[in-house]
This record gives structure tokens, C-alpha cells and sequence, in this order.
């Protein structure tokens, strides 16, 4: 008999070779019928997989992570086998499981895979699933391996196995279709009913150029038709929400080769939703005790050797420039800079909790085929801050930041949010991460009883740590459901160290502070990209670049849309005249297609009685009114940013 623990704390025992699946069915059938996986003792593994040993165990369903990781992962494989019989003598590379689905790249040789021949391949992995095959694991010897593929001339799974140690090689069979896999797999191909071919890409095997071209399809599966249905609605409404294609629409910002990928040049319009955000920012950091500094964009090599950023950050910075005998980099990050900030003058801990903020302009070599719109970039502008503090002030403090990121959730409307903790992996230490054990333990704990005490919703990943502290990656979800990593909250206990940072404590002993690396709003990049899909472009009115567009029926009102149009101005209000010789219904659909908030009509009723006609986006005509009294209720919703 071996004992089973559950996530609940509960053991139970069961015969020797009993598999996961067969625990469900105990269960209940109900149970055994959604479950696609395993998580025993920290690993996944097939739901079909004899256990030996005492164990902990999870059963994992379309609700979990590794549930659906493990259905694309398999699904992955089920296109396989309808490529194969589709186009016999196909070679694959891999296919992994993605965020959203799954791709495999192959080797077609001279063929190419077509839009009508997804539609034909969707066909044949319906009916294959129909079959119900099971995904069936053999552990097999290298030489086996190596035969097996050798026969079939396929160089490029006996290049997978030559960086395979002889017995951990398994092979995964469902149907007609054998592959070399490390698994696991969903027990039987009739759990997939849903299945969406979305794409063909070209990719370098092994992602190198000087490697031949493979081809890649990419899919995505689900266990229900409803739910692909949905995928599908919601991926036509991003369609029309991508932030690059409203960016451009909106006049947000533009990208320029003569000034090189990843750098943003903001237009006007984005300007104003930057200053805006630096303006909320401001008030709340200023609210709660924070002092503004200013730092250079570059500095000396040795700051970031001390940081410890260098070396193990050095792929993701700009090579370095050499100036009077000194050797400099770009400014990849803000808190080096800040250290020196604390350490310029003495401290007590009459001083602490010492908070310093900055809208820092940082640079960094992301790769080109990462750059993305306004979600990879080389030069971002970044909400940062540190706090320097005692161990005693921490809770507090951490708690602060994380109540802040709470506010900031309620006036952008985001509803739904994760904090992922992020934590060191010890086989690591020394090599990703600095090599403090306790350290590691100790702050670890600290972050973990401050997300259960504050309640916040967290999940703990392992290995995801920054090399110097655990951390916390705020995960959000748009309005239509897509997720975004925000922002990030870290604690550091290793730069204190290194730059040998401190205050005088009561007892009037040197003690080193804890600091809390903290950008509630992130970037600017990556928040407006993110701002532009969530609100599709309609941002609220103390956001929208344009607030008011007064729209003069004809030439003859244009002295009195003049008119409104300055006293706006004056009263604060982002407005602009439509002055064009157009029809009005014309200047009404422009304006709309421009997410202005509000349109005043004025035409001679107006100029007579002394009023506007409102016009709100989304709503359409809310009646007339005198301009003041429309004044004073749109600088309400600015001053209160209602959404």
C-alpha cells in the first residue's frame, strides 16, 4: 500500500501502481471524467501513470494551469498525426504548448501547408479525436530511439536525442502516430471536441537564421464547442481592440526606422495620456510620503557591477560606451541610481521609511523578434520607487504598496487581478540568485504573510524570482478578458548589502534597511498599450487626449463654436472646433471614430438660446444644456476620473 496526500492535508491509501485517473474514479466518475493530469510530488505527470510511491497528488482539470497546458500539449500531437497522414514524410522539431493553444514546426520539404489545407487538417483531427485513442508512454533506451528515428531520416529528433541522457528517454504513441515526448498527456485524444487551426508561420530551426526555414501551425483546442466559440468571438473582438492598429487610429504614437525598432515616438494625443498618468501617480505617491527625485540615463560600469546587475543582467542591456578611459552603459534600471540617493547622506531610523520616486527613463536590448507594439520596447518610462525601510516597518510598507495597486485597479475599471509570487529556486543559488539561503527563506516568508493577511488573491511560482529578492508580478485581465503582467512589487535584501547601505537604529547601531522595489503603474509603454485594448480606444473622459469636439452645423456658427471652444479652454477642458466645410452628420461620424467623450452640436437654436446640443460617445444626443452647466459636470468627472 502506498499513502496519497491531497491538497486538503487529507492521506488516504492506496494499492501499489494505482494511477491518478483511477484515484478520481474512486472519487466519483463526475470527477474522473474532467480530470486530464496529475501534479504528483510537484511534477505533472499523465493521469494514466502507475505510482509507486507515498506521494502527494492533485488532480488537475481544465481549470488548472497544468490541466490546460497538458491538453494543448497533446492536442499538439494530435495535429501531428493529421499532418502525417496528410502529408506522409513530413519531419517535426517540436511542438509545445503556448499561453493560448499550441504550435508544431515540420518539415514539409518542398510542399507548403495552405488556409484551405487547415481547414482539411481541422477535419482530420476532429476525426481522430472521435477515436479516442489513448496518448500511450513507453520508457525506451537511447540506441532504441536512435534507430527508430534514423529509419525514418529524421534528422531532427536524433538531434533532440542527442542532448538526451540513456533512460530518461520516453516515447508517446496515440493512434498511428509515435513521438519522442517528455510528456505528459491527456488520457485519451476524445477529451478534445473543440479544435481552431489559427495560423502558418515560417520559424528557423532552433530559431537560428543560418538554420533552413520550418514551417509552424499554430491552434488552439478546448473541451467544449461553447468555449471555442467564445475564443472566437473574443479574439475577433482584440482584433479590433490591438493596441498597435488604435495607437496608429488615434494618433497615440508612431514608430520611425530612421529612429530605430523598439522606440516610441508619442504623439500629442499620447503625450496627453502620459501627463495625465504622471499627474495621478504624483498626487498618490505625494499622498502617501513619497519624494520625487531625478536621475542621468546613463552611468558607470561599476554601478551595476556593485548592483550585481552585471553580469547577470548584461544580455538585456545596451553594449557599453567607452569615454575617457571609463566604460559606461544606458540606464537599464532606476534603483542603483537610488541607492546613492539614500547613501548621499546619513540616516537614522528617524528617516525611515524612506520613499523615493521617479518616472525613469530606462533602456534595454530587448531581442527583435520580442519587440511588440508598446509591450516589448527599448526605451521605457517606468513608475518606479523604492522604499528604504526596517525590517519592524516591512508589513506596513509592503501592504502600502499593495493597497495603492488596489486603488489604481478601481479607477481603471480592472477587475479581475492575480499577484504572482515569484520565488527563488534553490539549485540555483549563486547562479541566478544570489547565494543568501536564510535570506531567501526569511523575506520570502515576509511577502507570503503579508499577501494572506491582506487578503489579496496570489499564487506562488517557483524560480521566477528577481536575483536579488522574491517578487510580486501583478497579473491583470482587460475588459475582454485578456491577461496582462502590469507591474511588480520586490523585496531586496542583497543591494542594501552591496552598496552597504544604512541607519542608525534606536540603540544607535549601524543596521541595514530592507528596500521595496515598487511600479504600480508600470510603464508607460505597457500600460497605455494595455489602456487602449481595455478601454478600446474610448478612454474616460479625465484620460481621453480630446475631451470635447464642437461641431458647427454650418459656416455661419463658427464664431459662436469659436466661442464655447475658448471658454473650455479656459475653464481647463481639452477641446478642439470641427471647422471643416462638411456635412454634420459627417463631422459626427469622425468624431466618433475618434472616441471623443463628448460632441457640442451648435447651430442657430443654439446660438439663439444661448445653449449646446451634447452629444456623449457610445450614448448619442443627452439633450441641451447652457455651457456652463455642462462645464461644471465634465470637470466633475475629470476631477473624480470617473470611468
Amino acid at each position: 500500500m502506498i499513502s496519497i496526500q491531497f491538497p486538503d492535508g487529507a492521506v488516504r491509501q492506496y494499492e501499489t501502481g494505482i494511477t491518478a485517473l483511477g484515484i478520481a474514479r474512486q472519487i466519483s466518475e463526475g470527477l474522473a471524467r474532467k480530470v486530464l493530469a496529475a501534479n504528483v510530488n510537484g511534477e505533472t505527470w499523465d493521469a494514466t501513470r502507475p505510482i509507486h510511491t507515498d506521494a502527494t497528488l492533485q488532480l488537475l482539470t481544465w481549470n488548472d494551469d497544468g490541466g490546460k497546458q497538458t491538453f494543448w500539449h497533446s492536442s499538439a500531437h494530435l495535429l501531428a498525426e493529421a499532418v502525417e497522414q496528410t502529408f506522409p514524410g513530413v519531419k517535426f522539431w517540436v511542438g509545445p504548448s503556448i499561453e493560448k493553444g499550441f504550435y508544431y514546426d515540420m518539415d514539409l520539404g518542398d510542399r507548403k501547408i495552405t488556409e484551405e489545407d487547415l481547414k482539411n487538417l481541422e477535419k482530420k483531427m476532429n476525426e481522430l479525436a472521435r477515436q479516442s485513442n489513448p496518448y500511450l508512454r513507453k520508457e525506451i533506451s537511447k540506441a532504441e530511439a536512435v534507430d527508430y528515428f534514423r529509419e525514418k531520416g529524421d534528422e531532427y529528433k536524433l538531434d533532440l536525442l542527442s542532448n538526451l541522457e540513456d533512460g530518461s528517454i520516453t516515447f508517446y504513441t496515440q493512434g498511428q502516430f509515435t513521438d519522442l515526448c517528455r510528456g505528459p498527456h491527456i488520457p485519451d485524444t476524445g477529451f478534445i471536441k473543440a479544435i481552431h487551426l489559427s495560423g502558418i508561420a515560417g520559424a528557423y530551426w532552433k530559431g537560428d537564421e543560418k538554420n533552413k526555414m520550418l514551417t509552424r501551425v499554430y491552434g488552439i483546442t478546448f473541451p467544449q464547442q461553447k468555449e471555442l466559440d467564445e475564443y472566437l468571438v473574443m479574439m475577433e473582438e482584440a482584433k479590433k481592440r490591438d493596441h498597435r492598429k488604435l495607437g496608429k487610429e488615434l494618433g497615440i504614437y508612431t514608430m520611425n526606422e530612421d529612429v530605430g525598432p523598439g522606440l516610441i515616438l508619442w504623439m500629442p494625443n499620447g503625450t496627453v495620456i502620459i501627463e495625465e498618468l504622471e499627474k495621478l501617480a504624483k498626487e498618490t505617491e505625494t499622498a502617501a510620503g513619497y519624494k520625487r527625485v531625478v536621475t542621468p540615463h546613463i552611468a558607470k560600469e561599476n554601478l551595476y557591477l556593485t548592483s550585481g546587475h552585471l553580469p547577470y543582467y548584461a544580455d538585456s542591456m545596451f553594449p557599453p560606451m567607452q569615454m575617457d578611459g571609463e566604460t559606461y552603459y544606458l540606464k537599464a534600471m532606476n534603483c542603483p541610481h537610488h541607492h546613492k540617493i539614500y547613501d548621499a547622506e546619513p540616516r537614522s531610523y528617524r528617516d525611515l521609511p524612506y520613499r523615493i520616486a521617479e518616472y525613469g527613463t530606462c533602456y534595454r536590448y530587448e531581442q527583435s523578434g520580442e519587440l511588440f507594439g508598446l509591450m516589448r520596447v527599448r526605451c521605457l518610462h517606468m513608475n518606479d520607487a523604492h522604499i528604504y525601510c526596517s525590517k519592524e516597518q516591512f508589513r506596513d510598507e509592503f501592504k502600502a504598496v499593495n493597497d495603492m495597486y488596489l486603488k489604481y485597479f478601481k479607477i481603471f475599471g480592472i477587475e479581475k487581478y492575480v499577484m504572482r509570487l515569484s520565488l527563488h529556486d534553490p539549485e540555483k543559488l549563486g547562479q541566478k540568485y544570489i547565494n543568501e539561503p536564510e535570506l531567501w527563506k526569511e523575506t520570502e516568508e515576509l511577502v507570503r504573510n503579508v499577501l494572506i493577511e491582506t487578503g489579496v488573491p496570489f499564487v506562488e511560482v517557483k524560480g521566477e524570482g528577481a536575483f536579488y529578492g522574491p517578487k510580486i508580478d501583478v497579473q491583470i485581465w482587460s475588459a475582454i478578458g485578456r491577461e496582462f503582467t502590469l507591474a511588480t512589487n520586490q523585496v531586496d535584501f542583497a543591494q542594501p548589502r552591496s552598496f552597504n547601505l544604512r541607519f542608525t537604529n534606536k540603540s544607535n547601531e549601524p543596521e541595514i534597511p530592507l528596500i521595496i522595489h515598487r511600479a504600480p503603474l508600470g510603464t508607460h509603454e505597457r500600460f497605455i498599450g494595455f489602456l487602449l485594448e481595455h478601454y478600446a480606444g474610448k478612454f474616460p473622459v479625465w484620460l481621453a487626449p480630446v475631451q470635447v469636439k464642437v461641431l458647427p452645423i454650418s459656416d455661419k456658427y463658427i464664431d459662436y463654436a469659436a466661442g464655447v471652444e475658448q471658454l473650455l479652454r479656459r475653464a481647463g477642458i481639452r477641446v478642439e472646433i470641427d471647422d471643416r466645410q462638411e456635412k454634420i452628420g459627417k463631422k459626427i461620424r469622425d468624431t466618433e471614430l475618434m472616441k471623443i467623450p463628448y460632441m457640442l452640436i451648435v447651430g442657430e437654436k443654439e446660438q439663439q438660446d444661448g445653449l449646446v446640443s451634447v452629444r456623449r460617445q457610445g450614448m448619442g444626443d443627452v439633450g441641451s444644456e447652457t455651457l456652463d452647466v455642462f462645464t461644471q459636470r465634465i470637470r466633475q468627472e475629470v476631477e473624480n476620473r470617473e470611468g
